[in-house]
């Protein structure tokens, strides 16, 4: 099986589509053919990057591939496009990147000269959720700032009233061309920034940007399930893109606050139960609480012992990408008396006397003892529930 393609691009599994397409555009840059000529390794290393780009870029490929790894992708690196380098230069998502690449490694431009719009930025934001709130579903208000069109100009950057004109240098084109050496060179206008048209009269509002922050308000759904570091993806509530481009998406992380009962594990929920030596030793049963706000009663046998789990199925997190739910893991902690009165003293040294056990052996000095791990610790549950 070959190398994760988040390893392969350096990123995170949460990183988001622009993460995604910043790492892509500097390891395609690095290990470009054009860079590396001869270069069978910079070459190999190419075809792993593009091929990790083209399932992670894809947001249905991409679920498929966190779900069930390369085989819920398979053929998905060659069959999508035309494979290699000639896939890579040809249009689409992969052409838009590449005239990027093309443009800062050649100083030139990889669309033929046209004035393109650009995408306006992604943003990123992180709220805290409850667990009860991650269990149920949730509504939250948000509230953020971000780069909007100008409403005095509706995002022209012209004074309302006034319009814009052709770039003369570049004819409206937004691109002009330069020789160098043997090659003919594109590049944006310097007049017009690229865009092929001047403001005449600047607009009094944003001063000719055609653009302004402000403060952005918006209910943001949270999905039954959500787990700790999920980024839920609003499309276009990023910000606006310049140019008359469409806005950028935004991502929102979630973090989740830590519950005062409860621990997680996946889907699973986990809770610790304190039970008495005689509980332990001749068995009870207890009401445990769940995170629905009910009551699950287990019955523990006669001689549990400290570390014991059990599970009651179906009370964990709702599974977020599946049917279900997970399951409730009750941990118990015997607890041992501290202080003792004389006559629980008395009963117990009786009781210690019907037991076949280690007696004190006259003659011997005591030792002093450090305490140590409980040897359930070493693996299991117990480790995971009790921190062993």
């Amino acid at each position: 099986m070959g190398k994760d393609y988040y390893d392969q691009l350096g990123i995170p599994r949460n990183a988001t589509e622009a993460e995604i397409k910043s790492a892509y555009r500097k390891l395609a840059l690095k290990h470009h053919p054009d860079r590396n000529p001869g270069s069978k390794d910079a070459e190999a290393r190419f075809k792993q990057i593009n091929s990790a780009y083209e399932v992670l870029s894809d947001q249905g490929k991409r679920q498929l591939y966190d779900q069930f790894g390369e085989a819920g992708v398979a053929g998905a690196a060659q069959g999508g496009r035309p494979g290699g380098f000639e896939g890579f230069r040809q249009g689409g998502e992969y052409g838009d990147v590449f005239g990027d690449l093309f443009e800062n490694f050649f100083g030139g431009s990889g669309d033929g000269g046209r004035s393109r719009s650009h995408r306006g930025h992604d943003l990123k934001y992180s709220i805290s959720v409850s667990l009860e709130e991650a269990y149920e579903g949730a509504q939250q208000p948000i509230e953020y700032e971000r780069v909007e069109a100008c409403s005095a100009c509706s995002g022209q950057g012209a004074k309302p009233g006034t319009g814009l004109k052709r770039c003369a240098q570049c004819r409206g084109s937004g691109r002009v061309q330069f020789s160098q050496g043997f090659f003919t060179m594109t590049q944006a206008c310097s007049a017009c920034g690229g865009a092929g048209q001047i403001i005449e009269t600047p607009c009094a509002s944003c001063r000719g940007a055609g653009s302004a922050r402000k403060r952005r308000r918006l209910t943001l759904r949270i999905p039954p399930g959500v787990y700790e570091g999920a980024t839920l993806r609003i499309s276009g509530e990023g910000e606006t893109g310049p140019r008359g481009g469409p806005a950028g998406d935004l991502f929102v992380e979630i973090r989740m606050k830590p519950h005062p009962r409860f621990e997680r594990d996946e889907d699973d929920l986990i809770f610790r139960e304190k039970i008495t030596f005689p509980q332990a030793a001749l068995g009870c049963t207890l009401s445990v609480p769940a995170i629905d706000g009910g009551k699950s009663k287990i019955k523990i046998p006669a001689g549990v012992q400290h570390g014991a789990v059990f599970r009651v199925q179906g009370k964990g997190m709702p599974k977020l990408r599946g049917r279900g739910y997970g399951d409730l893991l009750v941990g118990i902690q015997v607890e041992v008396p501290k202080n003792l009165s004389a006559p629980q003293r008395a009963m117990l040294e009786e009781f210690a006397k019907t037991l076949d056990g280690p007696r004190d052996i006259p003659g011997y000095e005591e030792e002093p003892l450090k305490e140590t791990q409980d040897p359930q610790a070493e693996g299991g549950l117990f480790k995971k529930i009790f921190g062993g």
